[in-house]
């Protein structure tokens, strides 16, 4: 499989919802957060509106067929009065046939060389404990930053592009757009998701 990473389109909108929506569509993960479907696709869309970064959403093409879709967000860790300004990564789809075959790590590692490119400091963000060390990530923790709850656990991964930028940061709480909060957008998201199966 050759695999290339290049900036999403517009017209690649419809295309990444739909590996999005297929990634993340699987049975029991759906039913368990009780909406009846994955949220993940309405999350992109939302993003490319609000939060998302267009110059860091990226899509992956094999054979020159798009197969998976990475993207990061505005996001902050507030210390108090101080602010300061980091990148939230996700989600990242790859379609389910082609899982496992390195479209993830080429999303994922032509992302971390953009972001430094374009000069951001850090980026945190919540995934697999298994996975993503193998990139260079380390729990928040190490760098004195919690959740906005306050809590640190092995799924809540930070990574300095710049080092020693997380600094001024340590003590802060991390936080994301709301559009993650998949409780708050539910009906949102079914409304979503309806429109998007009609069309």
């Amino acid at each position: 499989m050759n695999i290339t990473v290049r900036i999403e389109e517009q017209r690649d909108h419809r295309i990444v919802e739909e590996i999005t929506r297929s990634a993340f569509a699987y049975p029991e993960r759906v039913e368990r957060g009780g909406i009846g479907c994955p949220y993940e696709h309405w999350m992109v869309s939302e993003l490319r509106r609000r939060d998302g970064i267009p110059g860091l959403s990226l899509v992956a093409e094999a054979d020159g067929v798009p197969v998976g879709h990475i993207i990061c967000s505005r996001a902050e860790v507030r210390n108090g009065t101080e602010v300061t300004p980091v990148l939230n990564m996700g989600p990242i789809s790859v379609l389910p046939e082609c899982q496992r075959q390195g479209v993830g790590k080429a999303l994922i590692c032509a992302m971390l060389e953009r972001a430094k490119m374009l000069g951001y400091g850090a980026i945190l963000f919540f995934g697999e404990p298994e996975y993503y060390p193998q990139f260079g990530f380390s729990e928040a923790e190490e760098f004195g930053v919690s959740d906005s709850g306050g809590y640190n656990y092995p799924s809540f991964f930070a990574m300095e592009l710049i080092p020693g930028f997380l600094s001024a940061a340590k003590g802060g709480r991390f936080y994301e757009s709301d559009i993650y909060d998949d409780q708050l957008n539910r009906n949102a998201v079914k409304e979503f998701d309806r429109d998007f199966r009609a069309r």
